[in-house]
């Protein structure tokens, strides 16, 4: 199971098709512009040397994480709504579509057990728990997206996986069919029927499972529904790239961005707070969801920066930001649904 976890690298047509990707050059996809993985003045060694040996206060929380339970299995078919799992896993119901993203309910960020533990209180919600999904939308493969347990175990009820290109290769290793994974290079555009249409765009990332590195490709999406737009920002450091999303596609009736496991020494492939609020009004997003916290330290900041932070500089940019906990109903087509900052209370 170990080396299942690891998936498989694009072989035969699926690399020669990637192979021909404007965004894949010299063995592997790149960014629109230079990203260093460590930002200037700063080492991997030295980065290596803090996350392990230095110990940073309140990385993990002592209290449980709060959260309830919204029973997903008995939804009406007319309620539009997201309930998120903590991190960067979400469910959305919109227009009759039920829709999954970068979902891990394995407990673990890691390929190696135990090593990256979700804080306690964050695994509230199981595979069993979901319903049958139309789409599952995975933004990269990296472990805390792509998650090989869940994966597996979710097989029976996904009946189409969306992705970059190359990220395929593990789900057909996994047992998924190739005729249900749609996988798509940045700026297409999928025609999902029933008035729902994707379109591919770009992040400031990287990817990779293993030692394999940026063989398959990191995105985000558009996701157009009949009544609704939102954006679905997957992992990304601050770019052009969102202000041109912003031009093409906005304005975003919510727009989910990543805002944690972050800091100024990889400021490049994660955004800092401050440029999550920028990020958002360069897409021109009526309301934020801000992810990508509350349920693994892959940071050395306190466990509950990323939402005490963005929420305290949103005080002058007044942008509509929801926050919801674990499990809590957000029902998308209520702009006035009010929400607690409920991580204040938890030590």
């Amino acid at each position: 199971m170990m080396f299942q976890k690891f998936g498989k690298k694009p072989t035969g047509e699926r690399l020669a098709r990637l192979q021909k990707s404007p965004n894949y050059q010299s063995g592997k996809f790149v960014n629109f512009n230079l990203t260093p993985q460590i930002t200037e003045g700063y080492t991997m060694l030295g980065v290596m040397y803090e996350f392990f040996f230095k110990k940073a206060e309140r990385r993990f929380p002592i209290d449980i994480i709060p959260s309830v339970k919204t029973d997903l299995l008995n939804l009406l078919s007319g309620d539009d709504v997201l309930v998120w799992f903590g991190h960067s896993s979400y469910f959305m119901q919109v227009n009759g579509k039920r829709m999954l993203v970068d979902p891990v309910f394995s407990g673990n960020a890691s390929p190696i057990p135990g090593s990256i533990k979700a804080f306690e209180g964050t695994d509230r919600y199981t595979v069993d728990d979901m319903p049958n999904i139309d789409y599952l939308f995975i933004s990269h493969d990296h472990y805390d997206h792509l998650d090989y347990e869940t994966i597996v175990k979710l097989k029976p009820k996904i009946k189409k996986v969306i992705c970059g290109l190359g990220v395929g290769a593990h789900f057909e290793y996994w047992g998924y069919a190739a005729s249900d994974i749609i996988e798509k290079d940045w700026n297409e555009k999928i025609e999902l029927g029933d008035g729902f249409i994707v379109n591919t765009t770009p992040a400031r990332h990287f990817s990779g499972r293993g030692l394999s590195r940026c063989n398959t490709l990191w995105q985000s999406y558009v996701l157009q529904t009949p009544t609704m737009k939102i954006f679905i920002g997957g992992d990304s450091g601050y770019d052009t790239h969102f202000a041109t999303i912003g031009k093409e596609h906005g304005p975003f009736d919510l727009a989910i961005l990543e805002n944690g496991q972050y800091d100024k020494k990889w400021r490049y492939i994660h955004s800092l707070p401050d440029e999550v609020l920028k990020a958002a009004e360069e897409l021109k997003a009526k309301r934020l969801f801000p992810v990508h916290s509350s349920k693994f330290a892959l940071a050395n900041h306190a466990w509950d920066e990323p939402l005490s932070k963005i929420t305290a500089l949103n005080q002058e940019a007044v942008l509509s930001i929801i926050t919801p906990m674990i499990g809590e109903r957000v029902n998308l087509k209520d702009v006035d649904q009010q929400f607690t900052n409920w991580w204040e209370n938890v030590k």
